[in-house]
């Protein structure tokens, strides 16, 4: 017998994202927290077997312009046993429940799934349809592999990339854990790659309320590259036993050719597998077939084919989402809202 449960303590569900394998960082409540702070809201539904949580989803909401209502979201979610037809039915059942409770026009889950026909026929058996957005998190990425022993994982990444880890520390740069007094320095890192690399960087505020959040947790650190007492680049990374991300990153001019993010990411790595993590997710590359990914990588210059090459310098393997899917509640207002997505994007 599967119960719902509307509202979920933040410590239990904490505990239950932790235990599954396959739990992931978006899905813990301090990233519902640090959502709650800038324009969203995040609630936990799930599904309990005899007084224990068996699935469940931290859902966030976002007011729509317009009037036109909220919409619903779950990264990475729902934590379900697929294959168990019955508990995503009653999980789905619950979900609905709760966005319709808070006026939600549609829920949009971003499953964290691997792309495939099965899984596309198993979501629009349940009433999804693709999202317009498509993705929101990256929906291709790079996930390496760290459970070997650490001369394996060097061994596998690129031997340029090897070389420039290594090259790194002969040419004296320093890697170590940042503390909040070295938040100026990183803010000033993501300004400065922000404006080099025309990405969009979050404000200081945000980022200083992700570190607060996870680094006293243990689940996320900030770590600093020096070069001759001078802060080159820094990354912020999440762990969550087995799995580990890269999320944030940053570097200066100065002093590149010492090649500080090379070392700083297998810094990151080192860190994330003395936790346990097995995987090291890069989070994020161009979202094309790896035949034209190859293909293009000697080709072009721009800066986020430029990423690319950097990450894949570091080995592992191309891993595809199944996406954004989407279970409409409100058809006229989501048709509102799919033309008013329309008319954002560029043609």
């Amino acid at each position: 017998m599967l119960d719902a449960i509307l509202s979920i303590a933040p410590d239990d569900w904490d505990r239950f994202v932790a235990a599954c394998p396959n739990g992931h960082i978006l899905q813990t409540t301090p990233w519902g927290t640090l959502k709650s702070r800038f324009g969203w809201s995040a609630e936990r539904v799930g599904l309990a077997c005899e007084g224990k949580l068996v699935a469940g989803a931290q859902v966030l909401y976002r007011r729509l312009p317009a009037a036109l209502g909220r919409l619903a979201y779950v990264p990475k979610g729902p934590i379900v046993t697929w294959e168990d037809e019955t508990q995503v039915k009653t999980l789905v059942a619950v979900l609905d429940r709760a966005a319709r409770a808070q006026g939600a026009i549609a829920l949009t889950i971003e499953p964290d799934l691997p792309n495939g026909d099965a899984h596309d026929k198993r979501l629009q058996a349940l009433g999804f349809g693709p999202s317009p957005l498509d993705s929101v998190q990256p929906r291709r990425t790079i996930v390496v592999d760290i459970a070997p022993d650490e001369e394996a994982v060097l061994g596998a990444m690129k031997q340029k990339t090897r070389y420039n880890v290594r090259l790194a520390a002969r040419k004296g740069v320093t890697v170590r854990e940042a503390t909040e007094a070295d938040l100026p320095a990183f803010h000033a890192l993501m300004a400065a790659t922000g404006e080099r690399d025309a990405f969009g960087v979050h404000t200081p505020a945000y980022y200083e309320t992700a570190y607060h959040l996870f680094a006293p947790r243990g689940w996320a650190r900030l770590l600093l590259a020096e070069a001759e007492e001078e802060a080159v680049a820094a990354v912020m990374v999440f762990a969550l036993p087995p799995r580990s991300w890269y999320f944030y990153g940053a570097s200066s001019d100065a002093h590149r050719e010492k090649m500080p993010t090379y070392l700083l990411q297998w810094e990151a790595m080192r860190w994330a597998k003395s936790l346990g993590c097995t995987t090291y997710d890069l989070y994020g590359v161009p979202d094309e077939d790896e035949e034209k990914l190859e293909a293009q990588f000697m080709q072009r210059s721009d800066n986020l084919w430029g990423v690319y090459r950097f990450k894949r310098g570091f080995g592992g393997k191309l891993v595809r989402s199944a996406g954004a899917w989407d279970r409409v509640y409100a058809p006229v207002r989501y048709r509102l809202y799919r033309m008013a997505l329309s008319m954002r994007r560029p043609r």
